[in-house]
């Protein structure tokens, strides 16, 4: 398989009194990651069936683009700033794209 862009989908639970605060804290996040030049897509849902969970979609060029996301000043504030906030681990799955192709994106 040729390489492809680098997919992850992050699960998150939030403690219901923590929602307001996750999102604020999830947006600045969210506006400075794609940003980054080996972002193509930082999307952040919230389940409308049950406000605490939240879904991130993060597309990446590469996967050393997601390393290198881990280290910028942004996510690391955000990691720390939600770590109280959530009500389990974070949990994440990882693909390669299908469609559309590469350069649809």
């Amino acid at each position: 398989m040729p390489q492809s862009l680098y997919i992850v989908q992050v699960q998150v639970r939030v403690k219901p009194e923590a929602i307001a605060a996750f999102r604020a804290a999830i947006l600045t996040n969210a506006q400075a990651s794609v940003k980054e030049p080996g972002i193509l897509r930082f999307d952040v849902l919230q389940s409308s069936e049950d406000p605490t969970r939240f879904s991130l979609i993060e597309v990446y060029r590469h996967p050393d683009d997601q390393a290198a996301h881990r280290e910028t000043a942004h996510y690391l504030t955000w990691r720390d700033t939600v770590a109280d906030m959530l009500a389990e681990p974070r949990s994440a799955l990882k693909y390669t794209n299908v469609f559309p192709d590469d350069a649809g994106w």
